[in-house]
């Protein structure tokens, strides 16, 4: 395409982390050329900052793509090109043939956190809707439900109160379970500018068992075992007691349940903390006395957290000392989940977990549910009373044999999805898997049946909404390529042809979101005065926007009030006793192997692992071992180490440093099998999960390691 210097610069948010930055992106210079994206200057939440990834993202448009729908009737067999419409009549002559027999529960959706609001919209509308079944789930389950199901039991609704600028007021940043520095590097710079210039006006905690660039740059390092963050919280508020940290007054007025978290907190002496914890007294009563002495708290967190089997209540126990201190609803103060992936916040909005309907709704409200089939065009009774199958509950019934369909989009499972062996046998057993993907040849490819060439954010209009609540258009700029679709065309398409001919006659992505609008007034997360016309010609905006609202009238901050959507108007105060570890280390295997992400690259790979710079960062996976750890398990830097857990084995290159803590041993998780040195790293990790949030602990597992 030859460069035109007249046409303006097209604008989308990022596509790979949650902080959601503006991005520009200007044609290639020459034909056969890249892409070019740069920060855009204008967007209020990035203000022209982009990390390595969002300015090579361009290089990754083109390379590996799926074209046209490929068959095959078993995984043994190669895959055969076909036609669209032999594609929609095997899905068609699968799902009614399954209704038929089975019912809606033997089908199944398992979508992404990189689907524009659009794409997760008209799929949980058609089998949610159309089809009866809730169990549309998404790897949100895998990186963010713990989020929300902790600010959904503890303030009565999901949805981040604070927002970015919060990062600007804050006297105090507690990191608890992040690397910012690498999983969220725009917002991490953001601290960073602020901490050389104001020094110790801004006080940064960070409470990791890595030291990390996020550490480095903090004024207190709490380097704790893993699986013991919500001790660390408890340990907190007990010294909160002890030395007059609680805002009696806003605890009276705005909050119930104190009296049951105090009687926990009081259990948690220092010494008690600090044993389990492997940090000294001294460090836990800094943190306590940096807390009460700041006038605004934030704490940030992210993966860390949620990926536990305690997750919920770690979420809780965070949103706890802010209720107890009052550090909530103003300037400055609050607990603040990072989102991790670029539109996970807006699948929340939209119903994209099985358990949830548009508007921050549950599928288990019968008022909700006749709302939804009213405003969707179905007959009262369309949608299931139950909750849908979590991803996890998902493969538990493939194994069992329970599910004909399971429709992968916008994801890749195969490398994500903990004990991977697992995995890949259940999904053996579905008669008919289906991939929706933009590239070829990822792992989860391996297991499919039939592949639906999906047009990526690119080349598809619609909305994504980042951590803060900001909601983004991104615009469409390029062609798909051969027979790519967007996802909600797709979708909408198989609903047409399953007779609900009415309620799927789209004819654009703004006529979903003008829809889904429709769905959110007088909810907390109110977009009803968002289209894509207003997003198209202001800029991103914040919700709430209630309709009525003008442009830049989105509200910053949630419950300034300190009133919370509950039954009682209170926010809860939750007293949950610390569980630790669903697998802690024993003598055979002695040590906790975690988690986590580099810098340059992206979940798995799929985009990233195609950018030379980025390669070339980061080319190997490395299993970072403590040197007494590696001499004890007859390991030197840079040799090969076997890694094995309960359930499988790896083989990983080992790095030596005093940087992770005694006992714990980390990987990235990004290597799948397709690449060129894999290092599965989910194939060890177990599937227990936070029996609130179905969230699995994908940052724990006990495991040993030996010479390769």
């Amino acid at each position: 395409m030859a460069h035109d210097p007249a046409r303006p610069a097209a604008q989308a948010q990022c596509p790979y982390c949650g902080v959601g930055c503006g991005l520009e992106l200007k044609q290639p210079l020459e034909p056969g050329g890249h892409w070019i994206a740069r920060g855009d200057r204008h967007h209020p939440s990035s203000l022209g900052q982009v990390c390595v990834k969002g300015a090579t993202v361009g290089q990754t448009l083109d390379h590996n793509r799926l074209t046209t729908p490929l068959w095959r009737s078993s995984t043994d067999q190669a895959f055969e090109p076909i036609s669209w419409e032999r594609a929609f009549s095997i899905l068609v002559e699968r799902i009614q043939a399954t209704l038929a027999s089975k019912g809606p529960q033997a089908l199944a959706i398992y979508g992404s956190g990189q689907f524009l609001s659009e794409d997760y919209y008209v799929a949980n509308k058609l089998l949610k809707g159309a089809l009866g079944s809730n169990n549309f789930d998404a790897n949100s389950r895998l990186c963010m439900s713990s989020a929300v199901s902790g600010y959904a039991r503890s303030l009565g609704s999901d949805g981040p109160p604070c927002c970015y600028d919060d990062l600007d007021l804050a006297d105090l940043v507690v990191l608890i379970g992040t690397n910012t520095a690498e999983c969220h590097p725009v917002l991490f710079q953001r601290l960073l500018k602020r901490k050389r210039k104001q020094g110790d006006a801004l006080r940064l905690v960070v409470v990791d068992p890595r030291a990390t660039a996020t550490s480095d740059a903090a004024d207190l390092h709490l380097a704790i075992h893993p699986g013991t963050d919500l001790a660390l919280l408890c340990g907190v508020g007990h010294l909160l007691l002890s030395y007059g940290g609680i805002d009696q007054a806003f605890v009276d007025a705005h909050t119930e349940g104190f009296a049951e978290l105090r009687a926990l907190w009081r259990e948690w002496t220092p010494q008690r903390v600090s044993a389990l914890c492997g940090i000294t007294t001294e460090q836990l009563v800094q943190l306590a006395d940096w807390w009460m002495a700041s006038a605004q708290v934030l704490s940030l967190w992210s993966m860390g957290v949620n990926q536990s089997r305690e997750g919920t209540a770690t979420v809780s126990g965070i949103i706890n000392l802010h209720l107890a201190s009052g550090q909530i609803g103003r300037a400055g103060a609050g607990p603040f989940s990072l989102t991790g992936q670029p539109n996970a916040m807006g699948g929340r909005e939209v119903g994209g977990l099985s358990q949830l309907l548009p508007g921050y709704r549950a599928v288990a409200n019968p008022e909700h549910r006749a709302a939804v089939e009213q405003h969707w065009g179905f007959p009262t009774g369309s949608i299931s009373d139950t909750p849908g199958l979590s991803v996890g509950q998902q493969i538990d019934a493939m194994e069992r044999g329970d599910l004909d369909l399971w429709w992968v989009a916008a994801t890749n499972p195969l490398v994500s999805m903990p004990s991977l062996d697992r995995v890949r046998a259940a999904a053996a057993r579905c008669p008919l898997v289906v991939l929706t993907e933009a590239y070829a040849g990822t792992e989860t490819e391996s297991v499919a049946h039939l592949l639906l060439p999906a047009a990526q954010w690119s080349e598809k209009q619609g909305v994504m909404v980042n951590s803060e609540r900001r909601v983004t258009l991104c615009q469409a700029f390029r062609e798909p390529p051969g027979e790519a679709r967007a996802d909600w065309a797709i979708f909408a398409e198989l609903g047409r042809r399953l007779g609900f001919e009415e309620q799927f006659g789209y004819g654009s992505s703004a006529e979903v979101y003008a829809e889904f609008a429709g769905l959110t007034g007088g909810r907390v997360c109110d977009v009803s005065g968002l289209s894509h016309q207003l997003l198209q010609s202001d800029g991103p905006q914040q919700w709430p926007f209630p309709a009525g609202t003008e442009a830049g009238g989105g509200v910053a901050r949630l419950y300034t009030d300190h009133a919370f959507p509950t039954a009682t108007g209170r926010a809860r105060l939750l007293a949950e006793a610390p569980l630790g570890l669903a697998e802690p280390p024993c003598e055979l295997y002695p040590l906790v192997l975690t988690v986590g992400r580099y810098l340059g690259h992206w979940h798995t790979m799929t985009r990233t692992a195609h950018v030379k710079r980025l390669v070339k960062q980061h080319p190997e996976a490395l299993l970072e071992v403590h040197p007494l750890d590696a001499r004890r398990h007859g390991l030197q830097d840079g040799q090969w180490a076997e890694v094995r857990s309960r359930r499988a084995s790896i083989k990983a290159r080992v790095l030596e440093t005093e940087r992770i803590r005694e006992g714990t041993v980390f990987l990235p998780m990004h290597w799948g099998a397709s690449q060129a040195t894999p290092c599965e790293a989910n194939r060890l990790m177990h599937e227990e999960a936070c029996v609130h949030s179905k969230q699995p602990e994908l940052k724990a597992s006990a495991v040993t390691i030996l010479p390769a």
